[in-house]
Protein backbone atom coordinates (compact mmCIF):
# COMPACT_ATOMS: atom_id res chain seq x y z
CA UNK A 1 0.00 0.00 0.00
CA UNK A 2 0.95 3.67 -0.53
CA UNK A 3 3.34 5.30 2.64
CA UNK A 4 1.84 7.71 4.41
CA UNK A 5 4.76 10.13 3.08
CA UNK A 6 3.89 8.71 -0.59
CA UNK A 7 -0.14 9.69 0.00
CA UNK A 8 1.32 13.25 1.56
CA UNK A 9 3.32 13.93 -1.17
CA UNK A 10 0.53 13.21 -4.05
CA UNK A 11 -2.33 15.06 -2.17
CA UNK A 12 0.03 18.41 -1.95
CA UNK A 13 0.17 17.75 -6.06
CA UNK A 14 -3.09 19.61 -5.78
CA UNK A 15 -1.32 22.72 -5.70
CA UNK A 16 0.74 23.96 -8.25
CA UNK A 17 3.83 25.39 -5.88
CA UNK A 18 4.01 21.36 -5.05
CA UNK A 19 3.75 20.66 -8.78
CA UNK A 20 6.61 23.14 -9.60
CA UNK A 21 8.86 22.38 -6.47
CA UNK A 22 8.92 18.68 -6.69
CA UNK A 23 8.54 18.72 -10.95
CA UNK A 24 6.06 16.07 -10.95
CA UNK A 25 2.36 15.65 -11.95
CA UNK A 26 -0.67 12.94 -11.30
CA UNK A 27 -2.50 11.09 -13.82
CA UNK A 28 -5.61 8.76 -13.28
CA UNK A 29 -6.93 6.23 -15.76
CA UNK A 30 -5.83 3.46 -18.26
CA UNK A 31 -5.67 4.91 -20.86
CA UNK A 32 -4.47 8.51 -20.07
CA UNK A 33 -1.85 6.58 -17.87
CA UNK A 34 -1.12 4.59 -21.10
CA UNK A 35 -0.58 7.43 -23.49
CA UNK A 36 2.05 9.44 -21.06
CA UNK A 37 3.96 6.14 -20.26
CA UNK A 38 4.38 6.14 -24.02
CA UNK A 39 5.97 9.11 -23.95
CA UNK A 40 9.61 9.40 -24.26
CA UNK A 41 10.11 12.74 -22.25
CA UNK A 42 8.69 11.68 -18.96
CA UNK A 43 8.91 8.66 -16.52
CA UNK A 44 6.61 7.59 -13.90
CA UNK A 45 7.55 7.54 -10.59
CA UNK A 46 5.22 5.24 -8.84
CA UNK A 47 2.30 3.71 -10.49
CA UNK A 48 -1.09 2.55 -7.88
CA UNK A 49 -3.33 -0.21 -9.53
CA UNK A 50 -5.79 -2.33 -8.71
CA UNK A 51 -5.73 -6.00 -9.61
CA UNK A 52 -8.73 -5.72 -12.39
CA UNK A 53 -6.17 -2.98 -14.10
CA UNK A 54 -5.04 -3.88 -17.83
CA UNK A 55 -1.47 -4.27 -16.97
CA UNK A 56 -0.13 -4.41 -20.69
CA UNK A 57 -0.48 -0.53 -20.87
CA UNK A 58 2.61 -0.79 -18.02
CA UNK A 59 5.58 -1.36 -19.26
CA UNK A 60 8.21 -4.18 -18.32
CA UNK A 61 10.18 -1.38 -17.68
CA UNK A 62 8.60 0.23 -15.30
CA UNK A 63 7.57 -3.04 -13.08
CA UNK A 64 9.92 -1.74 -10.26
CA UNK A 65 7.58 1.25 -9.69
CA UNK A 66 4.25 -0.61 -9.88
CA UNK A 67 2.03 -1.69 -6.93
CA UNK A 68 -0.62 -3.42 -7.30
CA UNK A 69 -3.21 -1.71 -4.39
CA UNK A 70 -6.60 -2.45 -2.79
CA UNK A 71 -9.33 0.61 -3.89
CA UNK A 72 -9.57 1.70 -0.60
CA UNK A 73 -6.06 2.80 -0.58
CA UNK A 74 -6.13 4.11 -4.11
CA UNK A 75 -8.65 6.25 -2.91
CA UNK A 76 -6.41 7.88 -1.00
CA UNK A 77 -3.92 8.98 -3.56
CA UNK A 78 -6.14 9.80 -6.11
CA UNK A 79 -7.90 13.07 -6.96
CA UNK A 80 -11.27 11.84 -8.57
CA UNK A 81 -14.32 10.98 -6.64
CA UNK A 82 -14.55 7.62 -8.14
CA UNK A 83 -10.99 6.56 -8.20
CA UNK A 84 -10.65 4.87 -11.89
CA UNK A 85 -8.21 1.28 -11.41
CA UNK A 86 -4.62 3.53 -11.96
CA UNK A 87 -2.77 6.21 -10.12
CA UNK A 88 0.41 7.11 -12.01
CA UNK A 89 3.21 9.91 -10.87
CA UNK A 90 4.90 11.22 -13.28
CA UNK A 91 8.07 13.37 -13.82
CA UNK A 92 6.70 16.87 -16.11
CA UNK A 93 7.63 16.69 -19.64
CA UNK A 94 10.42 17.85 -21.26
CA UNK A 95 9.36 20.95 -24.06
CA UNK A 96 11.47 23.35 -25.73
CA UNK A 97 10.55 26.40 -27.38
CA UNK A 98 12.11 27.33 -30.69
CA UNK A 99 10.56 30.23 -33.73
CA UNK A 100 12.46 28.47 -36.04
CA UNK A 101 11.03 25.17 -35.12
CA UNK A 102 7.37 26.77 -35.42
CA UNK A 103 7.83 28.38 -39.03
CA UNK A 104 6.38 26.22 -41.17
CA UNK A 105 3.14 25.24 -38.59
CA UNK A 106 0.20 27.26 -36.97
CA UNK A 107 1.02 27.31 -33.44
CA UNK A 108 -1.91 28.00 -30.69
CA UNK A 109 -1.08 30.96 -28.10
CA UNK A 110 -3.20 30.85 -24.89
CA UNK A 111 -3.09 34.12 -23.45
CA UNK A 112 -4.49 34.43 -20.10
CA UNK A 113 -6.61 31.10 -20.45
CA UNK A 114 -7.73 30.42 -17.36
CA UNK A 115 -10.04 27.59 -16.89
CA UNK A 116 -8.80 24.24 -16.69
CA UNK A 117 -11.55 22.60 -18.02
CA UNK A 118 -11.01 24.89 -21.52
CA UNK A 119 -7.15 24.36 -21.52
CA UNK A 120 -7.54 20.87 -21.56
CA UNK A 121 -10.00 20.92 -24.19
CA UNK A 122 -7.68 22.81 -26.30
CA UNK A 123 -4.73 20.37 -26.10
CA UNK A 124 -7.07 18.04 -26.76
CA UNK A 125 -8.02 19.66 -29.78
CA UNK A 126 -4.42 20.26 -30.98
CA UNK A 127 -3.41 17.12 -31.45
CA UNK A 128 -6.80 15.96 -32.82
CA UNK A 129 -5.66 18.59 -35.67
CA UNK A 130 -1.82 17.63 -35.76
CA UNK A 131 -0.98 21.34 -34.01
CA UNK A 132 2.04 20.08 -32.57
CA UNK A 133 2.94 23.29 -30.34
CA UNK A 134 1.02 25.39 -28.33
CA UNK A 135 2.16 28.04 -26.21
CA UNK A 136 0.55 29.95 -22.97
CA UNK A 137 1.11 33.61 -20.71
CA UNK A 138 2.19 32.68 -17.60
CA UNK A 139 -0.84 33.49 -16.08
CA UNK A 140 -2.88 30.97 -18.18
CA UNK A 141 -4.07 27.75 -16.36
CA UNK A 142 -0.83 25.55 -15.00
CA UNK A 143 -1.07 22.17 -17.74
CA UNK A 144 -0.47 19.60 -15.03
CA UNK A 145 -3.38 20.89 -13.27
CA UNK A 146 -5.32 17.63 -12.23
CA UNK A 147 -7.76 18.94 -13.89
CA UNK A 148 -6.16 20.01 -16.93
CA UNK A 149 -4.50 16.66 -17.14
CA UNK A 150 -7.79 14.66 -17.18
CA UNK A 151 -9.47 17.08 -19.37
CA UNK A 152 -6.54 16.05 -22.62
CA UNK A 153 -7.49 12.57 -22.44
CA UNK A 154 -3.58 11.83 -23.09
CA UNK A 155 -3.04 14.70 -25.68
CA UNK A 156 -0.86 16.26 -23.34
CA UNK A 157 1.70 13.94 -24.03
CA UNK A 158 1.92 14.60 -27.72
CA UNK A 159 1.83 18.35 -27.69
CA UNK A 160 4.68 20.41 -27.34
CA UNK A 161 3.27 22.96 -24.18
CA UNK A 162 5.62 25.73 -22.78
CA UNK A 163 5.01 28.74 -21.19
CA UNK A 164 6.22 32.77 -21.95
CA UNK A 165 5.69 36.05 -21.51
CA UNK A 166 3.79 36.40 -25.13
CA UNK A 167 4.57 39.92 -26.35
CA UNK A 168 8.24 39.37 -25.72
CA UNK A 169 7.40 35.77 -27.69
CA UNK A 170 5.24 37.16 -30.53
CA UNK A 171 7.98 40.04 -31.33
CA UNK A 172 10.82 37.65 -31.64
CA UNK A 173 8.37 34.94 -33.31
CA UNK A 174 7.62 37.67 -36.07
CA UNK A 175 11.41 39.15 -36.44
CA UNK A 176 12.09 35.38 -37.22
CA UNK A 177 9.56 34.12 -39.36
CA UNK A 178 7.75 37.07 -41.00
CA UNK A 179 4.31 34.78 -40.11
CA UNK A 180 1.23 36.60 -38.94
CA UNK A 181 -0.07 36.39 -35.96
CA UNK A 182 -4.08 35.78 -36.15
CA UNK A 183 -6.99 36.40 -33.15
CA UNK A 184 -10.82 36.56 -33.10
CA UNK A 185 -12.50 39.87 -32.11
CA UNK A 186 -15.87 40.97 -32.91
CA UNK A 187 -14.70 43.35 -35.30
CA UNK A 188 -12.86 41.31 -37.42
CA UNK A 189 -13.08 39.89 -40.73
CA UNK A 190 -15.46 36.73 -41.12
CA UNK A 191 -12.78 33.77 -41.04
CA UNK A 192 -14.85 31.97 -43.77
CA UNK A 193 -13.86 34.27 -46.34
CA UNK A 194 -10.71 35.17 -44.78
CA UNK A 195 -7.56 34.41 -46.54
CA UNK A 196 -5.59 31.84 -43.89
CA UNK A 197 -1.89 31.00 -44.44
CA UNK A 198 -1.29 27.28 -43.32
CA UNK A 199 1.50 29.24 -40.72
CA UNK A 200 1.39 31.54 -38.08
CA UNK A 201 0.50 32.39 -34.17
CA UNK A 202 -3.59 31.77 -33.43
CA UNK A 203 -4.19 33.77 -30.01
CA UNK A 204 -6.47 32.54 -28.08
CA UNK A 205 -8.20 35.10 -25.32
CA UNK A 206 -8.93 35.05 -21.93
CA UNK A 207 -12.60 33.38 -21.16
CA UNK A 208 -13.83 37.18 -19.79
CA UNK A 209 -11.63 39.75 -21.29
CA UNK A 210 -10.93 37.92 -24.50
CA UNK A 211 -6.97 39.10 -26.30
CA UNK A 212 -5.41 41.39 -24.12
CA UNK A 213 -4.59 44.92 -25.14
CA UNK A 214 -0.83 44.67 -25.32
CA UNK A 215 -1.13 41.45 -27.46
CA UNK A 216 -4.07 42.31 -29.41
CA UNK A 217 -1.21 45.12 -30.66
CA UNK A 218 0.46 42.28 -31.84
CA UNK A 219 -2.06 40.90 -33.82
CA UNK A 220 -1.80 41.45 -37.63
CA UNK A 221 -4.80 39.52 -38.93
CA UNK A 222 -8.00 39.75 -36.81
CA UNK A 223 -10.86 37.50 -37.23
CA UNK A 224 -14.53 37.28 -36.95
CA UNK A 225 -16.75 34.01 -35.64
CA UNK A 226 -19.66 35.00 -37.61
CA UNK A 227 -22.97 34.63 -35.15
CA UNK A 228 -26.24 33.42 -37.72
CA UNK A 229 -28.33 33.88 -34.77
CA UNK A 230 -31.33 35.71 -35.32
CA UNK A 231 -32.32 35.91 -32.11
CA UNK A 232 -32.53 39.46 -29.90
CA UNK A 233 -31.13 38.05 -27.15
CA UNK A 234 -28.45 35.87 -28.79
CA UNK A 235 -25.21 35.33 -26.98
CA UNK A 236 -22.62 37.76 -26.94
CA UNK A 237 -19.38 35.50 -27.16
CA UNK A 238 -18.64 31.20 -27.57
CA UNK A 239 -16.91 29.53 -25.13
CA UNK A 240 -13.14 29.59 -25.94
CA UNK A 241 -12.85 26.30 -25.98
CA UNK A 242 -15.61 25.75 -28.78
CA UNK A 243 -13.53 29.01 -30.46
CA UNK A 244 -10.33 26.78 -30.45
CA UNK A 245 -12.28 23.94 -32.61
CA UNK A 246 -13.74 26.12 -35.09
CA UNK A 247 -10.62 27.81 -35.98
CA UNK A 248 -8.43 25.27 -35.56
CA UNK A 249 -10.78 23.31 -38.05
CA UNK A 250 -11.34 26.15 -40.45
CA UNK A 251 -7.63 26.31 -40.90
CA UNK A 252 -7.34 22.79 -41.05
CA UNK A 253 -9.92 22.51 -43.87
CA UNK A 254 -8.26 24.75 -46.14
Amino acid sequence: MPSKNQIKLIQSLKLKKHRDSQNIFVAEGEKLVSEIIRNKNTKPLWIFHTSDTDTSIISGDYNNVCEVVTEQELKKVSFLSTPNKIVGVFSKFECSLSNLALKNDVTLCMDEVQDPGNMGTIIRLADWFGIKNIVCSPNSADIYNPKVVQATMGAIARVNINYAKLTDFIKQYVADTGNPVYGTFLNGDNIYSSNLEKKGLIIMGNEGKGISDDVSELVTDRLLIPNYSDNNTKSESLNVGIAAGIICSEFRRR
